[in-house]
């Protein structure tokens, strides 16, 4: 019985120094994190506090009114070259991916038998022009011996004539058109353009409508096609009736402006099926920045607000009762005002009321602020928060430092309170951006 008692004292002394030492490790944080909440601190018995943030000046520009695509490269004009004759290709006078000019030869089919063609047309309009010479010979010598020759001899006669002549036009159309099939032997381009892949190598026996011997596709100028809503129809023809409509194609990260061109058709109906409108833009392409086949970003500009007041698109905040904008006010203090905003673009936001130029509104740190308290405006981000130096003669490691998960945790603390006070809420601000638009509000300030 003796022995029973001991071990039940033994593991109630043991379950009490668990829980002393569960609570020395936990207490201590719950303190901190108290003294640690916004809004105390340095201000001291619920003071404002201090916060930096960066702002920005309201100013007044140009802003263009501009509506967004996604458009497909194609060339301007495309041209696939096949052979118009039958025949054994002799020649391919033209590189893969070779600039060529109209006009210019690109191959040359065996001419032999179409030679052979043209030369038959020739000789047969010669024999028809000896026989038609000697037919009119001799109709002006039975013309020249009045009541000799019966009149149906002279009319035979002439029939003659005129049957020859016929004839001789009828050769000199077949020697056209002999001429005509043996310059299909000699390929050449029918617009200026950049030549593609090889569809067929020399030696190759042609015929007449087959698949082609390469595709030339003119890529400067360029066409670029793409859709908008049909909402946005009546917009670009206004726009349009007032001049040229600049097309922008932008880069892949849609900042960079790859071309500038002019839109040129607008398609002559919209499709059902979508509910959009199809347009089409030519831009120059000299650099060859426009590759046909390639997706790319357009901006189109159907318009420009003149000298409207404007802000940074970050500087406006969302809340119950609508948009506002954080004021850096006299002596630092912040202000919450109400603004009604138009079009707004990725770089800044046209405020129809509430701001004058001048002003200065608050463009980062929003999850400290609150009305009234005071800002410190910084002209960039605030830097890596310097680390905790121990104090002279503190020991590092062992009982002295507070070793393990114990010790781990009051460095860190320790290491936050030795932070400067300026850095401290900018590390803060950044971790608590995507909560902006609620802890940035009046009412989140109003209730801090």
């Amino acid at each position: 019985m003796a022995s029973i008692v001991k071990k039940l004292v033994a593991v109630a002394l043991l379950g009490s120094m668990v829980g002393v030492v569960a609570y020395a490790m936990v207490k201590p944080e719950t303190v901190v994190e108290q003294r640690d909440r916004p809004g105390r601190g340095a201000a001291g018995g619920g003071g404002q506090a201090t916060v930096p943030v960066l702002a920005s000046r309201v100013e007044r520009q140009d802003v263009p009114v501009v509506l967004e695509a996604v458009g497909t490269v194609r060339p301007l004009n495309t041209v696939t070259i096949r052979p118009q004759v039958d025949g054994r290709l002799l020649k391919v006078a033209f590189r893969e991916g070779q600039d060529v000019k109209a006009g210019e030869l690109l191959a040359e089919i065996d001419p032999a038998t179409y030679q052979a063609a043209l030369d038959q047309a020739l000789a047969r309009r010669a024999i028809t022009a000896t026989q038609l010479a000697n037919a009119k010979r001799d109709y002006d010598r039975m013309a020249k011996i009045p009541n000799v020759m019966a009149q149906k001899t002279m009319d035979t006669q002439e029939a003659q004539v005129d049957q020859l002549e016929a004839q001789l036009k009828a050769d000199d159309a077949a020697i056209a058109s002999a001429r005509t099939v043996l310059g299909y032997t000699r390929i050449t381009s029918p617009i200026s353009g950049r030549t593609g892949l090889r569809l067929v190598d020399e030696g190759n026996l042609l015929r007449s409508g087959d698949a082609g011997i390469v595709t030339i596709t003119e890529i400067d100028p360029i066409a670029v096609l793409f859709s908008l809503p049909q909402q946005r129809l009546q917009d670009v023809q206004k726009a349009e009736s007032v001049g040229a409509i600049v097309v922008e194609a932008l880069q892949a990260d849609g900042l960079g402006v790859i071309e500038t061109g002019k839109l040129d058709v607008i398609d002559n109906q919209i499709d059902a099926t979508t509910g959009s409108i199809r347009m089409k833009a030519v831009f120059p392409n000299a650099r060859r920045l426009l590759w046909p086949g390639q997706f790319v970003n357009v901006r189109i500009r159907i318009d420009t607000l003149k000298g409207v007041v404007t802000v940074p698109v970050a500087s406006v905040q969302r809340g119950p009762a609508g948009t506002f904008v954080w004021i850096v006010g006299a002596e630092g203090a912040a202000i919450v005002r109400p603004v009604e905003t138009g079009l707004t673009t990725e770089t800044v936001a046209v405020i129809a009321k509430g701001l004058d130029t001048g002003e200065q509104v608050v463009t980062t740190g929003f999850a400290r602020i609150s009305d009234g308290a005071r800002l410190i405006v910084r002209d960039e981000p605030a830097s890596t928060p310097v680390g905790f130096v121990p104090p002279p003669g503190a020991k590092r490691g062992g009982k002295g430092d507070g070793g393990g998960e114990k010790g781990k945790r009051r460095r860190e603390r320790e290491g936050a309170e030795g932070r400067p006070a300026a850095e401290a809420p900018a590390a803060s601000s950044t971790a608590v951006t995507p909560q902006t638009s609620q802890a940035g509000s009046p009412q989140a300030g109003a209730t801090r």
